[in-house]
């Protein structure tokens, strides 16, 4: 059965990114909501395509959907390169997750975004980011993965910059663009390795040889671990997670974009959808749950002293991929997607949350918050459902999937099940001191004219709000664990009240009640000063506060000192001692040496530089002349254009006989 009504979900929201490009941007400046509308109006097909397909796999008896592939690059040597779609349970839920908050928040952002000069840039790059992540969850083999990977990564990078006229924006931006390239240099090279060894890219053609056998070994091992720089890199788990708070420069939306469907997923999924790779690797396979395990309590740490709102939930987010990968690592794609698909709509109605109170209050610091309860119902009660669902708290859809993951950990990782259990305690408890200070208390900042949003953004939280409440009990009988032929996650999810005949869910209830007691104690009640559990605990505070002092180990030491101050003064020595100030005054002596380094440097300046200089000043030369044809006269163009054309057709005809 033909499906290619399927290659549409990607390529109507990148025909979006063209027609504002191209046309609205250029020729609909005056009325820039055309924009938005347009981007709404293809996510939202998207959307509905993406519900065909969700059904179509679940009537299908494996889960599967055959899409025609299209043959792209053929060699005379027999290899053949291919475009093609792999529709399976996966890439059905993440369809599902994409479209879902994108939809949201170019919905939302028609209020976020209303008088911003920006307007069309922003859509027309929000319409490529929903592009690219699409296109990943889709693609069938590892090349054209990596296609829409670095496709993620630009579209963060333009739209962490949006507002580059801010330097920390833009500071923000290149860091989010080097830090992950990092990790995509691993995925690019367990690609090259996996093809050198298996000769193909086709991602079901390499999962069916690991579990078969043929991949094996070091060399899957390798491949794996090159797979799992990548993820550590967009889904920001340390040592990689730097970029991350910082991304919060960009506008609110693209946070919530960003942080539950698409950059910071990407990683999740990749895993996800190479999981045979790290199954039938234990080295593999215990590497992503110590590094999940890890951060996940790491950025938790850190959450629990920042006073703005976005890098609290920035933090947060870190923190939950850290709990995503811990449960693929130990139970599996279904235990690791199904939180990954929770989060995308608590973890979203947050940040969009945020906007919103940052649209009343013009800041994101919450100790100028205060006293929003009553000025932002809507706001309130969205945000508090979201907070409480990201606490695990039951029966919200947080905590199924968190019990899940615990679960999990207990059997298979008692030391890292130790260590998540403390990470609930501290998510509960950040999150409700958020709560407390923004909408609890009086009012503590300079603008007095708080409203309610606009609809146009209440309404998507409201939609949010039902998900961040209901998406857990798909599983409650096992639903979302047998669409990925797994069984139950758990026995406990065998309906809503099961869970209470096992001690663990108790013991996390219990857990991160402690936590919101605490947070109630501290930041409500006051009957604990905060300012006195800092001074009681000031290492400790020092250490959460300072973020460990990762960004000023890698800017401070690791960029400034070894790479501008150590290799840069090095390139300087060599530079000016060895050519510019004679080659005998180096220190040493042999010839060979002498004769090497001028070689290289006399090399480096008359033939790469004179290179680059002498191709640069053809192109200024031939610019300065073929502009001279450019008349701007439409008769003339549409003359040559019409010549062209007929040139062509000549062309073919004359060929077509030979």
């Amino acid at each position: 059965m033909q499906n290619n009504f399927v290659w549409l979900i990607f390529l109507l929201p990148f025909l979006s990114f063209l027609v504002i490009s191209l046309f609205l941007k250029p020729l609909f400046k005056d009325k820039p909501k055309l924009a938005g509308y347009v981007t709404i109006a293809a996510v939202a097909a998207s959307f509905i395509l993406s519900v065909v397909v969700l059904f179509k796999l679940l009537g299908a008896a494996d889960h599967k959907l055959i899409v025609p592939e299209i043959n792209w690059v053929i060699i005379e040597n027999g290899v053949t390169i291919h475009l093609g779609l792999m529709i399976d349970s996966l890439t059905g839920i993440m369809l599902m997750v994409v479209t879902t908050v994108s939809l949201m928040v170019q919905i939302y952002s028609q209020g976020y975004m209303k008088d911003d000069p920006g307007y069309h840039r922003y859509y027309a790059a929000m319409s490529l980011f929903t592009t690219a992540m699409l296109g990943l969850v889709m693609a069938d083999s590892l090349l054209l993965a990596f296609m829409f990977w670095e496709m993620v990564g630009l579209c963060s990078y333009l739209l962490i910059g949006f507002w580059f006229h801010k330097p920390s924006a833009a500071n923000a931006a290149k860091k989010a663009f080097i830090v992950t390239r990092i990790g995509d240099f691993g995925f690019l090279a367990a690609i090259i390795f996996l093809y050198a060894h298996t000769g193909t890219f086709d991602i079901a053609t390499l999962q069916n040889m690991a579990v078969s056998g043929m991949l094996a070994g070091s060399v899957l091992t390798w491949a794996a671990i090159g797979i799992f720089a990548g993820a550590v890199g967009k889904s920001a788990q340390f040592p990689l997670h730097v970029w991350l708070p910082d991304a919060m420069e960009g506008p609110t939306p693209v946070s919530a974009l960003i942080h539950a469907a698409t950059m910071a997923a990407a990683g999740v999924f990749l895993v996800a959808r190479t999981y045979p790779l790290f199954e039938h690797s234990a080295t593999a396979l215990h590497t992503v749950a110590i590094v999940g395990g890890f951060t996940a309590i790491f950025a938790a740490s850190i959450a629990l002293v920042q006073n703005d709102i976005k890098r609290v939930l920035a933090y947060s987010t870190i923190s939950q991929l850290g709990y995503m990968m811990l449960g693929l690592a130990t139970g599996g794609v279904a235990v690791g997607i199904f939180h990954l698909f929770n989060h995308a709509f608590f973890k979203a109605l947050l940040f969009l949350g945020a906007g919103s109170i940052n649209h009343a209050t013009q800041t994101f610091d919450m100790r100028e918050m205060g006293g929003l309860r009553k000025a932002m119902p809507k706001t309130y009660i969205t945000f508090l459902i979201a907070a409480t669902s990201l606490a695990g708290i039951w029966p919200l859809s947080g905590f199924w999937s968190k019990d899940a993951i615990l679960s999990q950990a207990l059997d298979k990782q008692p030391i890292i099940f130790v260590l998540v259990l403390i990470t609930v305690f501290m998510t509960a408890f950040y999150m409700f001191r958020v709560i407390f200070l923004t909408f609890g208390g009086t009012y503590r900042g300079k603008e007095h004219h708080l409203h309610e949003s606009f609809s146009v953004m209440t309404i998507p939280l409201m939609v949010l709000t039902v998900l961040a409440v209901g998406s857990g009990f798909f599983n409650l009988n096992g639903g979302f664990s047998s669409f990925f032929g797994a069984g139950e996650t758990h026995s406990i999810l065998e309906g809503l009240f099961g869970i209470f005949k096992e001690p663990l869910p108790w013991i996390s209830l219990l857990l991160a009640g402690s936590g919101i007691f605490l947070a109630y104690a501290i930041y409500s009640r006051k009957w604990i000063s905060a300012e006195s559990l800092g001074k009681m605990f000031k290492p400790l505070y020092q250490l959460f506060y300072h973020k460990y002092w990762v960004d000023e180990l890698y800017e401070g030491i690791i960029v400034k000192k070894i790479l501008m101050g150590g290799l840069f003064k090095a390139a300087h020595f060599f530079d000016t001692k060895v050519i510019d100030g004679g080659i005998n005054t180096f220190m040493i002596q042999k010839v060979i040496v002498k004769n090497f380094f001028a070689g290289l440097f006399a090399f480096d300046r008359k033939g790469v530089d004179g290179a680059v200089n002498g191709v640069a000043g053809t192109t200024l030369a031939a610019g300065k002349t073929i502009r001279k044809a450019q008349t701007g006269q439409l008769q003339f163009y549409g003359l040559i254009i019409g010549l062209g054309v007929i040139a062509l057709i000549v062309s073919v005809f004359i060929f077509s006989r030979v």
